[in-house]
């Protein structure tokens, strides 16, 4: 497990496929205990590589990679916030360049930075004040799990704080069986009718013909 989160306080702590998913290891926390946690990552010889941002049913989610030059892995770590109020505390404080990721996540979900020291638009312009251009509709927002809990992922969980249950492995319905249908019974066959060959009609000419004969016969018989 990578040192700094091997004794950090999280709501939840996982060892991770990093060939699959990117890190080694996933850790959830509060957002008090963030400040902390950043310390002990720098004091470990760990250097904040980005800050981004995730709106999903459950909440607004800041999330923070750290990695080491010299040993193998990275961490991502979530905090969790209300949709109604994505507040986090920055970090600037702790690792520099954290000032201009924080303010670009705000001008990407609007996530506010409490004691970032210099936030203002990084990306846009200073009066697009309500533009974020990356939120969605709440009508397409997924969950927690269904990002984090995919099947395959080869997770160990390490800590997972009781009543805590946004990472838990959704559960997937299998389709109820078909019944096979009842084979239905054939229908009695009705018995055709002997098709009587019909007179074929006369042609015209043929009909004409047969017309005068029939006069001339007639007018013989006058004689």
């Amino acid at each position: 497990m990578i040192a700094p989160l091997q004794n950090a306080d999280c709501l939840f702590l996982s060892k991770e496929n990093q060939a699959k998913v990117g890190y080694e290891a996933l850790a959830v926390v509060e957002a008090d205990t963030l400040l902390p946690l950043a310390r002990d990552f720098l004091a470990a010889g760990y250097h904040l590589e980005d800050i981004s941002g995730l709106v999903t049913r459950d909440g607004a989610v800041s999330a923070y990679h750290f990695a080491h030059f010299d040993i193998p892995g990275r961490a991502e770590v979530l905090v969790i916030a209300p949709l109604d109020n994505p507040s986090f505390p920055s970090i600037a404080a702790v690792y520099q360049s954290a000032e201009w990721h924080e303010r670009e996540t705000r001008d990407f979900f609007g996530f506010q930075y409490e004691g970032n020291p210099n936030f203002i638009p990084l990306l846009l312009s200073e009066d697009m004040v309500d533009v974020h251009p990356l939120l969605k509709a709440e009508g397409s927002l997924a969950s927690l799990a269904s990002i984090f809990s995919a099947e395959g992922r080869e997770r160990e969980v390490v800590k997972q704080a009781e009543g805590f249950t946004l990472l838990d492995a959704p559960v997937t319905e299998e389709p109820a069986p078909k019944v096979a249908e009842a084979p239905k019974a054939d229908a009695p066959q009705k018995a055709e009718s002997p098709v009587t060959p019909e007179a074929k009609p006369e042609s015209k000419p043929e009909a004409e013909a047969q017309g005068a004969a029939d006069s001339g016969q007639e007018g013989a018989g006058d004689a």
